[in-house]
């Protein structure tokens, strides 16, 4: 990896791409709080396996990501929240590092219009778990220029992904084909007496696909899966809503459409 690579976050995309990059050169991860990097060691250390977590320098002063060439937003999906955070990045980065940010629905234009520095500004969706999934959706937009996106494609292919150029529509590729059929899932179980485990089983065996439906939206979080729809102009079934509000948001909170230990 030729890049001294920098990222900013502390969940799960965040702590699983650290885990990914570390073998393969520097690694600063930056958390919002001691609390935020207290659970980022954590979940690295979890990634490690044996309690020997990657090489990853987690810190939570801004400023230790000033020697990055390559830095990877992975916060909330917020648009005023990143671009608060940009503000403050471009005042820290060198003039010739490149920006990315791993929105999974947010406009990478608007985004880039954001950060200060637009022509090395890239989208860079990685999916979760990011240690297994290949794809990386590598968006472009009109103002990036040539080398930020061949740098971008370079990081990807160190890290052993597979980048794919998409346009910067709503929902990308992956999630624009996705969220429509996950969401149909649900509204077929609201409908009839189908079990969640059932239809998992149904799309697991019968369609080859790695996970079920129900799965796979506990793992992107209910939260997430929410906001990723409204992004893309996609109705949310009101069971959907429903979980939300109680708080059952999937896996990181113990309970979804199936509970988790």
């Amino acid at each position: 990896m030729e890049e001294r690579l920098g990222i900013v976050g502390s969940g799960t995309i965040a702590c699983g791409l650290a885990a990914v990059a570390a073998p393969h050169g520097e690694v600063v991860l930056w958390a919002r709080s001691e609390a935020s990097a207290a659970r980022a060691r954590e979940q690295l250390r979890g990634a490690g396996g044996h309690d020997m977590a990657p090489d990853v320098r987690v810190t939570t002063h801004l400023g230790a990501l000033a020697n990055a060439s390559f830095v990877v937003e992975a916060v909330s999906e917020d648009r005023e929240a990143k671009a608060r955070l940009y503000a403050q990045l471009h005042e820290e980065l060198d003039a010739d590092a490149v920006l990315a940010t791993t929105t999974s629905s947010l406009s990478v234009r608007e985004l880039a219009a954001a950060s200060g520095r637009p022509d090395r500004f890239i989208g860079l969706h990685v999916f979760n778990p990011v240690e297994k999934m290949e794809l990386v959706e590598l968006v472009h937009h009109e103002q990036a220029a040539e080398g930020a996106l061949a740098r971008a494609r370079a990081l990807c292919e160190a890290l052993g992904k597979t980048p794919v150029e998409v346009p910067d529509v709503p929902g990308f590729v992956v999630n624009r084909l996705l969220f429509p059929y996950l969401f149909s899932a649900v509204r077929l179980v609201q409908e009839t007496d189908l079990d969640p485990d059932d239809v998992d089983e149904c799309m697991r065996l019968g369609a080859g696909h790695p996970m079920g439906p129900f799965a796979l939206l506990d793992l992107v979080g209910l939260d997430v899966a929410v906001a990723i729809a409204e992004e893309i102009d996609v109705e949310v079934p009101e069971l959907v809503r429903a979980l939300v509000e109680e708080g059952s948001l999937g896996r990181k909170s113990s309970r979804g459409f199936h509970a988790y230990e």
